[in-house]
């Protein structure tokens, strides 16, 4: 027997939490059909020896709902080993939608993800009206890597009733089955589950909430109940939990009685640093309780990325800064470069005492704001902000940010962490990380496009929780791939992926862990209708397999795209369910 490719010599950490060992990995026809030495002759063979071997990482949330409609690489997740991606996040997406409501899902997605509303208009061609429809586009697809989505509940109710559902007028209990119908037929055909979104921070381009957000107890539990008759699927929640207890009774309401998994996200904020500590109690309570409230956590601070062609920055409000908006790229670098630009704009600033909220974080908050430079620091020291450096330099804060920001020709970023940094380390986080009930996401990947670039949180991963970390204690490798694999997977009810050994999907990442490196964000303007992005590359990931081909070596895609739209949840193989996968 000859088998198709051989992953030979290198470290394997199989995503079960087992210690790594060296054995070599046989893949046949997709599929993962021996691990072991001695193996037999393949018609390729890998070379891992000194590299670690590992599946491909599964990224629970992302929003490349429109993305996938253009871009058949789903850029960058592969770029940082993600062979699995689940999109339909937040309670925003593209389907269901009538032929009028396209503009009002775009201007949704751009106020809620950041995503350039003009690329969205000109990459997506709406093959679809129904949810089983937009299902039938993706189906239609190859992708580099495989994909799953959720129904949205921003989609679903505006097109159950129209203009008044998408101004969050009280749904009655027509309209509720109206919509619990459709989520049913979504599920039915393949939805991996149902997201909404209940946090304040969550508004469209016109400055209004995201449909849902203010949705009934009734309403979230008349909807979330047919998961259970389904029988399968995630409720995805985004939410600021206010009032606290209130929010967490329907959601453990919800998991008791469907048996399903209820998924919200938990990281540290400013405005209650203790919260997440409560939530994480309440999660560890219903699960000794038998429900399924599951915390979903970021691996890293959500932060901005502040530049001059950011969506936003700390000049974004000075009355001089306003006409250079009007000119090309090269020509407002070249002004703000100049010494009287500099000066014109410094000397004339907002009031900031008019300024609160996230605005005057974006603007005047210095005591947060870090350099994030060529080799970007997640975890900086408070010496290291802006304030601190100007207090040193006997320079304003806004000079230093200045001047960081017109380094490396115009492209120079300032780090602003939003969340999970409010004592200016990330002990909180690997808390987070390391709390048995909680589960790694909040990535991003294909949104925030003019102020983060988070989709790089699976290489983070490694790179500073195993390896890189000074500031705290370091998390096992193990640990880490495992939650970043196996345990992703199954939250979504994808058993066939995940793990390492026979019968699994060849989904797997040959890693040069010595050499892997996050580099700087930078931004290009490679959407449609050159619509601009924040990416970063990444280097040190030797090669990535999804579905038994190699779609990357070296950073470089291959060209094949063996990846397909998952529909519904996927059992183990009966010789990984055998030993217990």
């Amino acid at each position: 027997m000859m088998h198709d490719l051989v992953v030979q010599g290198g470290m394997v950490i199989d995503g079960t939490g087992a210690p790594a060992r060296r054995v070599d990995v046989a893949i046949d026809a997709g599929i993962i059909t021996a691990v072991g030495h001695d193996l037999a002759a393949a018609a390729e063979t890998i070379d891992a020896g000194g590299l670690l071997v590992t599946p491909g990482w599964v990224d629970i949330h992302s929003h490349y709902d429109g993305q996938a409609t253009w871009d058949e690489q789903l850029s960058p997740a592969p770029w940082n080993g993600v062979t699995t991606v689940v999109m339909g996040n937040c309670g925003v997406g593209f389907a269901p939608v009538h032929a009028d409501q396209h503009d009002f899902l775009i201007q949704l997605m751009e106020g809620v993800e950041d995503i350039p509303g003009s690329a969205l208009a000109a990459g997506i061609n709406w093959e679809w009206e129904t949810f089983e429809q937009y299902l039938d586009a993706l189906d239609a697809r190859s992708y580099a890597i495989d994909i799953g989505t959720q129904v949205p509940h921003g989609a679903v109710r505006a097109y159950v009733m129209g203009e008044a559902g998408a101004n969050n007028a009280p749904a009655n209990a027509d309209h509720i089955d109206a919509m619990a119908a459709i989520v049913k037929s979504g599920l039915a055909a393949g939805a991996l589950g149902f997201s909404t979104s209940r946090t304040v921070l969550h508004r469209a381009k016109n400055g209004k909430l995201v449909p849902g957000t203010n949705a009934s107890s009734d309403e979230v539990l008349g909807i979330g109940r047919v998961l259970g008759e389904v029988g399968h699927g995630v409720f995805q929640v985004a939410g600021d939990y206010v009032p606290e207890n209130k929010e967490l009774a329907w959601m453990k309401q919800l998991t008791r009685e469907t048996g399903r998994r209820v998924l919200f996200s938990v990281v540290q904020s400013a405005d209650d640093p203790e919260r997440w500590r409560r939530l994480l109690r309440a999660a560890e309570l219903d699960a000794a309780e038998g429900g399924q409230l599951t915390p979903q956590i970021a691996p890293r601070p959500v932060g901005l990325l502040l530049g001059f062609e950011s969506s936003v920055h700390p000049f974004i409000l000075h009355p001089n800064y306003w006409p250079l908006q009007a000119l090309s790229l090269a020509e407002r670098r070249a002004a703000l470069a100049t010494p009287e630009m500099r000066t014109s704009i410094l000397s004339e600033p907002p009031n900031y005492g008019q300024l609160d909220g996230v605005v005057a974080m974006i603007t005047n908050g210095f005591e947060q704001m870090y350099v994030l430079g060529e080799d970007p620091d997640y975890e900086p020291a408070a010496d290291q902000s802006i304030a601190a450096i100007a207090a040193r330099e006997n320079r304003t804060p806004q000079e230093v940010a200045y001047d960081i920001m017109v380094s490396r020709q115009g492209e120079g970023l300032i780090f602003l962490p939003m969340l999970g940094y409010v004592d200016g380390n990330l002990d909180a986080t690997a808390e987070l990380m390391r709390h048995p009930n909680s589960i790694y996401g909040l990535a991003d990947g294909g949104a925030h496009c003019g102020l983060v670039s988070d989709a790089s949180i699976p290489t983070f991963l490694l790179t500073h929780w195993a390896r890189d970390r000074k500031r705290g204690a370091r998390i096992p490798i193990e640990e880490l791939v495992e939650n970043q694999t196996r345990r992703t997977a199954q939250c979504y009810g994808l058993f066939d992926r995940g793990v390492i050994a026979p019968g699994m999907k060849a989904d797997i990442n040959i890693i040069d862990f010595d050499a892997l490196h996050i580099h700087a964000p930078r931004l290009v303007y490679d959407l449609p209708a050159e619509g601009k992005r924040f990416v970063q590359d990444i280097t040190g990931y030797h090669s990535t397999i999804c579905n038994g081909q190699v779609i990357y070596r070296h950073g470089k895609a291959t060209g094949k795209l063996p990846g397909k739209l998952i529909r519904g949840p996927q059992a183990a193989p009966q010789a990984a369910a055998s030993i217990g996968i």
